[in-house]
């Protein structure tokens, strides 16, 4: 499988999967909804749009770097538990 032109090695899936991070990350309005998935992509809900945004992220220590389909590029840090992202904070769900 490749993501954006690079392989994922079967180590990288497998160690991801057991990730703390992985799973779903919750404005407090339940507005925008991060889907942090075991194969290193992540799904971004917004209201009633489910899929508004698809790509790709990396974990190093509590910080979170994405790169949508789009080409767009993101990052956030993990905070004392809380997701902090493009001036969103967002909540474990």
């Amino acid at each position: 499988m490749a993501l954006l032109g690079q392989p994922v090695a079967a180590q990288e899936t497998a160690a991801t999967a057991d990730h703390p991070y992985v799973g779903m990350w919750v404005t407090e309005d339940g507005h925008i909804r991060h889907e942090l998935l075991p194969n290193n992509r992540y799904v971004e809900a917004r209201g009633t749009r489910e899929r508004a945004y698809e790509g790709r992220y990396e974990v190093t220590g509590d910080h979170i770097e994405y790169w949508d389909d789009t080409g767009f590029t993101a990052d956030g840090d993990f905070i004392d538990g809380v997701l902090h992202h493009g001036g969103m904070v967002l909540y474990r769900r």
